[in-house]
């Protein structure tokens, strides 16, 4: 126990260099708080890190996900944000694919998240319509785990002034879901209250600079999930972390954070933004 807290400490807030299939090796069994990261998509950002096949995106993350399986602790969670590619007019399903794979390595898949960017602009295919959203798979170790919706929740919402001022009988008692599903609501359970539970859709405005990086998410996003997932003095881990956002919004939480970054422009890139704070 002793060595596994001093070798945390030794790599805690900083950014290291190199492939995290490596660098993961290196950091202890069942120490990682949270993993939240946005790898590569397939055949994407070539001139940044030379593109992967689609078909080949499986076998290349299968090794990078056993790792992070290995180093997150039973209580964490893994927040993947990845998306499709358009392949010959169809969507390829290495997304699917890396699901059951990552299923089948013994990853519980809990929960998938949509990242609606608000502010996408325009554009026209023969064939589909524009993506104004992302997803955000989340997977974890186990069914139990560290989970502080508290520290998400939302303003009510306008509804609440007709909806809660005009109860039924039928409001006031749990009505369980027609389907069996062991889900229901009981409606007066909201009145009176400011804040509730958020929703599995996250609103958020795409990052407006890209920090000289060919893709980042805006500091808004980490910042939500590691509110979610965490407590102070937690660890974060981003084995793909680019120009260092998901570091940035763990400092600004009071969290410690270890991040991962193979070429060495952006390790300098995620490093300055840190000196600077933002």
């Amino acid at each position: 126990m002793y060595a596994k807290r001093k070798k945390l400490e030794s790599i805690a807030n900083l950014i290291l260099l190199g492939d995290c299939l490596d660098v993961l090796k290196t950091i202890p069994d069942n120490s990682i708080d949270l993993i939240i990261t946005s790898p590569p998509y397939a055949d994407n950002r070539k001139h940044t890190y030379g593109g992967i096949s689609p078909d080949e995106y499986v076998e290349w993350f299968i090794p990078r996900s056993a790792e992070m399986l290995r180093v997150l602790k039973p209580t964490g969670t893994f927040i993947l944000n990845i998306k499709e590619k358009v392949v010959d007019g169809e969507r390829h399903t290495y997304v699917l694919r890396l699901i059951l794979a990552m299923h089948d390595q013994g990853w519980l898949w809990t929960e998938e998240f949509m990242w609606h960017k608000r502010n996408c602009y325009p554009g026209k295919w023969s064939n589909r319509l524009r993506d104004s959203w992302e997803r955000l798979l989340q997977f974890n170790k186990a069914k139990q785990f560290k989970m502080r919706q508290e520290a998400v929740m939302v303003p009510v919402g306008d509804w609440a002034k007709t909806r809660l001022n005009h109860l039924s009988n039928t409001d006031k008692v749990r009505d369980e879901s027609k389907v069996q599903s062991g889900f229901g609501k009981k409606i007066d359970n909201w009145v009176g209250r400011e804040k509730v539970y958020p929703t599995n859709v996250l609103w958020m405005a795409t990052e407006c600079f890209n920090r000289n990086h060919s893709a980042t998410f805006p500091v808004e996003l980490p910042t939500w999930f590691i509110r979610l997932f965490t407590d102070p003095g937690d660890i974060i881990l981003d084995p793909f972390i680019g120009s260092g956002t998901t570091a940035i919004a763990a400092k600004g939480l009071d969290r410690d954070y270890i991040g991962i970054e193979i070429l060495p422009k952006y390790k300098e890139i995620a490093e300055e933004r840190l000196r600077n704070g933002k």
